[in-house]
């Protein structure tokens, strides 16, 4: 009889236990940051290879941006009254930034060797020249604030002219379709950008004080070929196609020339200190 209590006793222990166990785990689980949840996600779904377009886990992911807020990162929203800079109105093609336009922050969360988790602080009027990702795709959440993307993917096959091939050291432009000409918003569907779609080259204008987190695979590296390149557009009209090659399909103000440079001097950018939760590798 007492070992027949003593059993159904220990069997109400665990089942105690076990649901205590459970419980906790599913607390746990509730309170595992959303930074937590996107690295997590971020590693299962990478290879070091940019995915495809169509796969669900490129989905899943860009829902899952979606839903990260300031606030998951350790950042707080700056206030939309920064006026600084020129803003849009007094800005041109050769001199986007405000001499007095403050520098650009990047926060590092997350690099290895198939993806980078970072963030981009811009205050008002500050740019990210137009520059490539090679091989490369990235995903971006506004965070907060308003920004200016114009973006362009590369014509194919390639389509390269000689500027003029009368001057010594003349360099190439190549032609590029227009994408993306817009302002981005938090409330914006996430943009996604890959090897050959989706705007692979494009540049940023913050319209106001604004953060992206930009979620890069695989990363830059430049051993391996995928470096940084940075690019001056040129109307299409700018430069005459050369004998033989293929007249461009729609308006010719879709298309541009692009030329490679050397990095902006006016480029102002500086580290700073992620101060969100804590990522578990």
């Amino acid at each position: 009889m007492l070992s027949r209590l003593f059993k159904a006793g220990e069997k109400v222990l665990l089942n105690l236990v076990s649901k205590k166990d459970l419980h906790m785990a599913s607390r746990n689980q509730e309170k595992s940051p959303k930074v937590q949840e996107l690295y997590d996600l971020c590693k299962e779904t990478f290879t070091g290879k940019a995915p495809s377009p169509a796969s669900m886990a490129v989905q899943k992911l860009c829902s899952v941006l979606d839903s990260v807020s300031p606030a998951d990162v350790g950042l707080e929203e700056v206030s939309q009254d920064d006026d600084r800079g020129y803003g849009v109105s007094g800005v041109s093609r050769f001199n986007r930034v405000g001499r007095w336009a403050q520098p650009i922050t990047f926060l590092d969360i997350h690099e290895c060797d198939t993806f980078t988790m970072c963030i981009f602080c811009f205050p008002t009027s500050s740019v990210i020249p137009l520059h490539d990702h090679p091989e490369m795709a990235v995903f971006s959440k506004i965070l907060y604030g308003s920004l200016h993307v114009k973006a362009y993917d590369w014509v194919e096959p390639p389509c390269i002219i000689t500027q003029d091939k009368g001057v010594p050291g003349s360099l190439p432009a190549r032609l590029a379709k227009l994408v993306g000409d817009k302002v981005l918003t938090p409330q914006s569907e996430i943009p996604v950008l890959y090897p050959k779609t989706g705007g692979n080259l494009h540049c940023f204008t913050a319209l106001t004080p604004c953060a992206v987190l930009d979620i890069l695979t695989p990363p830059y590296k430049e051993s391996v070929g995928r470096s940084c390149s940075y690019y001056m557009d040129y109307p299409f009209s700018t430069f005459a196609l050369e004998e033989g090659m293929k007249k461009v399909e729609g308006k010719e103000d879709e298309y541009a020339w692009l030329v490679q440079i050397d990095t902006p001097d006016d480029l102002h950018m500086r580290p700073g200190s992620y101060t969100g939760p804590t990522i578990r590798v």
